[in-house]
Order: structure tokens, then sequence, then C-alpha cells
């Protein structure tokens, strides 16, 4: 099980050990607390705590960003350019009740309720590194299951070769989705095999909460090794394709958001600086890895791929 240690953090980036292992004894205390009704929380966070989640495979253990930085420094553009517009705005979309619809070359389309997924699927915690196209990164402790179940559970036919997903879609809710930035609905897409890697997670929590509005409630997608952009929010559609499709940001600029989007700090950037990333915990700027630093799971993908033209 890979464990990442680049860059090694300074001694005042490290989370507090006795901080770190309270956070990890009330996650794995939370099974038991389901069990007795989470008697022992206070109302107020009964109803957003996720129980049963186990510690997941191909964390790093560098230091968290921590919990306000992470929900208060966003880009959902559907509720405004600013970084600290979908913290203040975001409480407008209601995610309860919810459903996906898988759709395309699946064996067996139609839609799956929220609650069903988070049934069905164990949830564990898996603490991956984000980085996005900007230069700025975070760590984050998220809750999810990897995509390729969700696939498994769908079937995905033989002629399938990419996998889109569709965003959440209503400009009563979301008012900047009636100005031209973008198409909406926010759309990104991956490789088959790429959806079907196991680092590839759908995230519906974070800091062993439930997954806040701002940073994509209530699930998103997680690909730890590309740019956060192919992230996408708030999914309302995953959908099974025999051709490429043209995701939102690559159809926007294709110089600036490739469809592959793999962190790679040898490729230029018409605006950002790319070789090194800035973390926003302490605001140090350290050196950016191929692939996030996830180079040993997933290059192989990418055998025989010339990476600067396959941005």
């Amino acid at each position: 099980m890979p464990k990442f240690t680049y860059p090694i953090p300074r001694a005042t980036e490290i989370t507090p050990k006795a901080a770190f292992l309270n956070r990890r004894a009330v996650i794995a205390g939370l099974g038991a607390g389901a069990a007795l009704g989470l008697t022992g929380l206070p109302m107020a966070a009964r109803a957003d705590v996720l129980p049963g989640v186990t510690p997941g495979p191909y964390s790093t253990d560098e230091a968290l960003t921590t919990k306000d930085v992470a929900t208060g420094y966003c880009n959902f553009f559907e509720f405004g350019p600013a970084k600290d517009d979908p913290a203040q705005h975001a409480h407008r979309l209601q995610t309860d009740p919810w459903s996906v619809v898988i759709d395309g070359l699946t064996d067996t389309p139609g839609p799956m309720d929220m609650d069903d997924l988070l049934r069905r699927f164990p949830l564990q915690e898996r603490i991956y590194r984000l980085r996005c196209v900007e230069a700025w990164s975070m760590v984050i402790p998220w809750i999810g299951f990897p995509l390729a179940d969700l696939l498994a559970h769908v079937g995905v036919q033989s002629g399938a070769r990419y996998v889109q997903f569709e965003s959440f879609d209503d400009v009563s809710i979301m008012p900047q989705q009636g100005r031209a930035l973008l198409d909406w609905p926010y759309t990104e897409a991956l490789r088959l095999d790429e959806a079907l890697h196991p680092l590839t997670f759908l995230a519906v929590g974070m800091y062993g909460e439930m997954m806040p509005n701002q940073n994509g409630a209530p699930i998103r997608l997680v690909v730890p090794w590309k740019y956060g952009f192919k992230s996408i929010k708030s999914i309302k559609r995953i959908s099974l394709l025999a051709d490429q499709p043209m995701p939102t940001w690559h159809a926007k600029s294709p110089r600036e958001y490739g469809f592959y989007a793999n962190v790679n700090p040898s490729v230029r950037h018409p605006r950002w600086h790319q070789a090194t990333e800035r973390r926003l915990h302490d605001g140090t700027r350290i050196r950016t890895e191929m692939f996030n630093g996830y180079g040993a799971l997933v290059s192989d993908l990418y055998a025989g791929m010339d990476l600067e033209q396959n941005y």
C-alpha cells in the first residue's frame, strides 16, 4: 500500500499528533456510533457525520490542509468566480433528495438514489493531494468509494471507451449559469481506463463529515493525479460513451485546459507557472511532481503518449 512522503513538511506544517490521532479515533468510532444511534454526539452534529468509515489505501502522510481553508477557498463557478463565493452562496443547493442518472453504454441505465449509493458501497477515507491548475494545492481527507465499484455495479458495455460526468444545472439556484462564462451544464470526462483506476474516487464527504455544498455536495469526483478542474462537483449524470466527449473547460480554452489535464510541471501554461505550487494552509511554495506525485501508480496509463502534446 503506497505511502507518499514528498514533500517532507517542515515542523511548523505538521498536524499535532494528538489532534491527528483524535480525528482518526473519531472516524474509527463512527461505525459503533451508528449502531448506538450516535447518542454520544451533539444533536447539531448527528446529521453531518458519516458512519462506518474505514481508512482506505493510497493515502499520503503529509500534513492536512485545515478544514476552514479547504471549505472556504473553492472553485465552483456556478456560484461565482471569487474563491469565497461558493461558501457564501452554495447553501441554495438542496442535496436531499438527490439521485445520479446512469446512462449510455451501461447494462442498467436509470437513476440511482443517493441513499442507495451510501448503503451499497462501503465508505473509506483517503487523504489525497489536490493540485489546482492555478498553481495552488491542498491535502484533503476525502470520504467515499472507488468509481470502479459503481461502474462494476451498473455494468459497462463492450463499446464504452469514455465516462462523462455532468454537474447539477439550475440557474435559479446557481445564478452564474445565467452568464456566458462557460457552456452549462458543467461536464467533465475520463477515458474508461482512467475511470476504472483504483485511485479514481467518488467522494461524499471530507474531514469525517458529509460533503459541504461548496465542495461539491452530495457527490463529486476526485482524480488526484489530474488538475482539480477534472474533479467535477455535484454530479447528476454519469454517461458511458463510445466517443471522446468535449468537457466544458476544454471546449472553452483547449490550450489552458486539456482533455487529460494530468499534473505536468514541464507543460507551460499561458497564465500559471506549473513547476511549483503554493500550499494554501501556510503559503509555502513547493516543487510540483509529475502526476502530482502519483506517477508510480498511473504512468502506465499513458505509455507511449507524448504528454506535452496530449495535455
